[in-house]
């Protein structure tokens, strides 16, 4: 008779060997159609490859150890999942960490220096951001913006409700002092631009440049990614409570194993 540890972590597992299928399956199409894939997208094809690998591997390990009672392919994941389980606690800590600045930006404007240094040298150094713009660019995060705008006879309306990053990235910095003519056209104030304020000298009003250089555009992206990654601290905390019941149900099913073995074979030694 099949215990109900072992099957829970079966069918736990069966599932998570599909959505490791379904990973590998979505970097091989991104490569098979790497010409039409943008910038953002290719990005994607390796972490998803190497994670979709390793969910294979380890839900296998778990599958056969519990529904075929192999108890070496049982402590061999148990031994991955224990891994994992301190990998998911130091991640939320230094989750914790990064996001742990609580300034706030005028206007919903932001700065790269209102933010922590690792996101500062990691998110937004020069040889990640040429990525980063594509990836603004392929979302069409300051287009719909125009599209709304075309529809709207009230353009200042559409600036009241905008995400950090389109704030950022989409219209010039309040300082700056320039005249909205419509919701995709700025006008520089007729003594020019602060001389002081870089912001406002890289500001170009042609769709594919606007204020994408600008450090107020770097300064919304960051908050957006501290928003995404205070949600994500949320989620490691439920999949840690998730992969330790399972690593706890992995520890039963061991057992369960060793009982039907002695059970079947009474003068067997205990393993």
């Amino acid at each position: 008779m099949i215990r109900l540890s072992n099957t829970v972590v079966g069918a736990l597992n069966i599932l998570s060997l599909l959505i490791g299928l379904a990973a590998v399956g979505t970097s091989a199409y991104i490569h098979v159609h790497g010409g039409a894939a943008s910038d953002c997208q290719k990005v994607l094809r390796y972490p998803l490859l190497i994670g979709g690998i390793f969910v294979v591997l380890v839900s296998t390990l778990a599958i056969v150890g519990s529904m075929w009672r192999v108890n070496v392919a049982l402590y061999m994941y148990l031994f991955v999942t224990f891994l994992l389980i301190v990998w998911l606690v130091l991640f939320t800590i230094f989750a914790l960490f990064v996001t742990n600045n609580r300034k706030v930006g005028r206007n919903g404007e932001y700065r790269v220096t209102d933010f922590s240094h690792w996101l500062q040298r990691y998110v937004v150094n020069d040889k990640n951001w040429d990525e980063v713009k594509s990836c603004l660019m392929d979302g069409h995060v300051c287009h719909n913006l125009a599209l709304k705008g075309g529809r709207n006879n009230n353009d200042s309306l559409i600036f009241k409700h905008l995400s950090t990053t389109q704030s950022g990235c989409c219209k010039p910095p309040a300082y700056c002092g320039y005249t909205m003519k419509n919701a995709t056209y700025w006008e520089v104030p007729k003594t020019g631009p602060p001389a002081n304020k870089s912001d406002c000298t890289i500001w170009n009003n042609k769709q594919d440049k606007l204020c994408y250089d600008c450090n107020s555009c770097k300064g919304g992206v960051l908050a957006n990614i501290r928003n995404q990654w205070k949600h994500l601290i949320v989620f490691n905390v439920c999949v840690l409570v998730l992969v330790t019941t399972i690593y706890v149900l992995g520890c039963y099913a061991i057992r369960n194993n060793r009982l039907e073995s002695l059970s079947q074979n009474p003068r067997a030694p205990n393993p």
